[in-house]
């Protein structure tokens, strides 16, 4: 499975835990719809799920006049894989390439709006991130 298609499926894990409370394996294996299983997927996923709280606070830390439960359930769910990538996986994978696939992903499955603001969001995470 290309990336791509792993954090695409990893960001409708992430909604459905998110929405219905789901189970992380549970959820996997709905979005992987009898497909083999992928480990970056997995990763993604349970990765979020472990961090959740450290990775919200670094989202809720660079939100302006915006609460972290009044955000969009996609762009909150989002934000969240690219900054656990950016947090966690950040020697495997380029930040670069975090920054455009959260965009892109932003344009596929948010609104109008969000992949402006996941990038702004990010952004802001990248550089707090660096100071540490």
């Amino acid at each position: 499975m290309k990336r791509r298609t792993a954090r695409e499926k990893a960001l409708q894990a992430l909604f459905q835990i998110d929405v219905a409370g789901s189970e992380p394996k549970a959820a996997i294996e709905h979005v992987l719809e009898e497909e083999a299983g992928d480990d970056y997927l997995s990763r993604l996923v349970l990765g979020v799920v472990e961090h959740r709280s450290e990775i919200d606070q670094l989202i809720a830390d660079n939100l302006e006049k915006w609460t972290l439960d009044r955000l969009a359930t996609v762009d909150r769910n989002i934000l969240r894989m690219a900054v656990y990538e950016l947090k966690f996986l950040h020697d495997e994978v380029p930040e670069k390439v975090i920054m455009d696939e959260a965009i892109e992903i932003a344009k596929k499955f948010g609104d109008d709006q969000s992949n402006k603001f996941v990038n702004a969001i990010l952004s802001k995470v990248k550089q707090k991130l660096h100071k540490e």
